[in-house]
């Protein structure tokens, strides 16, 4: 006997749609999660099998109910009260769900309190109701790893092209199962281009913010200079309310001391249908050979876009300079700070885990290459020979010229140069200066090639420039619409 759903639950609904029709008493928070759960046995498990869904949370049903009961009891929470929200599988929750970053190593993982940001969506009202998929350790384990699997849970794959399209990495998970309506947010996290390529290539927004405007605590680390978490969903408009759900100073976490007075608590004011009226933004479009023969871009889709800049109002500067984006960045300065913080990280977990430091991590794995070792650990074996991170001259040398080249004479040398608001790249080659800048970005869906492959674009600018970002991409894309979602077969 097939289920039926609530009539007004068959089509991609917004934050703003779903908390008037449950206002109206027309769909229930418990209708939701059950729906989405349904959703993810037909097409993430089933069906295609995108499998971006790591775990479900059990209680999830349980605490709809009792939202559904606070609703009418004693009002809302806040703006995501009742909405269903997945995190990537490195932000540490307290329930039943674990917090693996996609490793055998950690499965049994878990968490002794929630991550910061995770209290912070709790008050507002979210429901947790899972974790995704996730390329292992965020790209920290293996150079040869696809992007978007773990030994963990496998490869996640895009709902657009199925083992066709590339899925892009690390915060693939989110970016899919928001992309497939496995539910209505997600959270991925940063350190270079691991929220904006899986956002580009599935065809949703996704905001990498500056780095301290949400906090990083109760998140298993790659960096600790570039990391950074940040909201994924299919309008801008979702992006901006859970961005201000997200914001807070942490104690616990000295790069958010620096947003207070600068974050908001609701982006939403910024979104304006006129945003790019007036607008300055500069085009860049150098990069390598490698990117071009990737089939990620596509020229027609591109001047697309400026078209579109320019008839919304925007004066569009082609070409611009940026002076370091194509120098030799040093690598330095992950690669150590991966070492002493997912280091400090495995030293803080239970003594019931099997891992605690980087070599036992290594020696795990290999203990259990079959189902561990898929694509190898050379970037782990690296990083455990390593000694005295933060004081070597490479470190401390790469840490002062990341900065200086990514700002300096990076983003902010290009916005002063050409007097501009941002910066417009294809798909996310801006990913990595943007990174080490610390800087924000904002990806977009930008159409489809003739294949069916999602073409996407980035918006940068300085830091703490979210709202600026919101606002260009709101009316970029409500003059354009280009999102549609995938055609899953069940």
């Amino acid at each position: 006997m097939e289920i039926r759903f609530n009539e007004y639950l068959n089509e991609e609904l917004t934050v703003q749609e779903l908390q008037e029709l449950m206002e109206f008493g027309k769909v229930t928070s418990k209708e939701l999660v059950m729906y989405y759960l349904y959703r993810m046995a037909q097409y993430d498990q089933d069906g295609p099998k995108l499998n971006s869904i790591l775990e479900v949370n059990p209680d999830a049903i349980f605490i709809a109910e009792g939202l559904d009961h606070e609703r009418v009891t004693k009002g809302i929470r806040g703006p995501l009260h009742g909405i269903p929200v997945l995190l990537k599988d490195n932000i540490e929750t307290i329930d039943h769900t674990h917090t693996s970053a996609g490793s055998i190593a950690l499965e049994n993982h878990l968490a002794s309190k929630d991550a910061f940001l995770v209290e912070k969506l709790r008050e507002a009202g979210a429901i947790i109701l899972g974790k995704t998929n996730m390329t292992e350790f965020a790209n920290g384990m293996s150079s040869e790893m696809w992007a978007g699997y773990s030994s963990r849970g496998g490869q996640v794959v895009n709902p657009y092209g199925p083992g066709e399209f590339f899925v892009g990495g690390s915060s693939t998970g989110s970016a899919v199962a928001v992309s497939a309506n496995l539910t209505v947010l997600a959270i991925g996290t940063e350190t270079d281009a691991s929220i904006l390529s899986p956002a580009t290539q599935s065809s949703v927004v996704g905001l990498k913010p500056t780095v301290g405007l949400i906090s990083r605590s109760g998140i298993i680390p790659f960096t600790i200079t570039q990391d950074t978490a940040g909201p994924i969903a299919r309008t801008v408009e979702d992006v901006a309310i859970t961005l201000g759900v997200l914001t807070g100073v942490d104690q616990n976490d000295p790069a958010t001391f620096k947003s207070e007075g600068r974050a908001e608590i609701d982006y939403t004011k910024f979104l304006d249908l006129q945003g790019l009226s007036g607008a300055r933004i500069g085009t860049f479009n150098q990069s390598d050979k490698e990117y071009y023969e990737s089939g990620e871009f596509d020229e027609n889709l591109f001047r697309e876009v400026i078209r579109n800049l320019e008839e919304a109002g925007a004066t569009v500067i082609e070409d611009i300079e940026i002076p370091s984006f194509h120098r030799e960045w040093s690598w330095d300065v992950n690669i150590n700070e991966l070492r002493v913080s997912l280091g400090n990280y495995l030293a803080s977990l239970p003594s019931y885990l099997p891992v605690h430091n980087f070599s036992e991590l290594v020696q795990y794995n290999k203990d259990h290459h079959e189902k561990a070792l898929k694509y190898g650990q050379d970037k782990l074996e690296y990083r455990e020979s390593l000694t005295d991170a933060f004081r070597s001259p490479g470190y401390l040398k790469a840490r002062v010229e990341d900065i200086y080249f990514s700002q300096e004479q990076g983003i902010d040398y290009a916005l002063q140069k050409y007097n501009l608001d941002a910066i417009l790249f294809p798909s996310y080659i801006g990913s990595t200066i943007c990174a080490k800048a610390g800087y924000p970005s904002i990806a977009l869906p930008a159409g489809y090639m003739e294949n069916g492959r999602p073409f996407g674009i980035t918006f940068a600018a300085s830091a703490f420039s979210e709202g600026l970002l919101l606002k260009l991409g709101y009316s970029y894309e409500q003059a354009t619409k280009h999102r549609k979602s995938p055609v899953l077969a069940k």
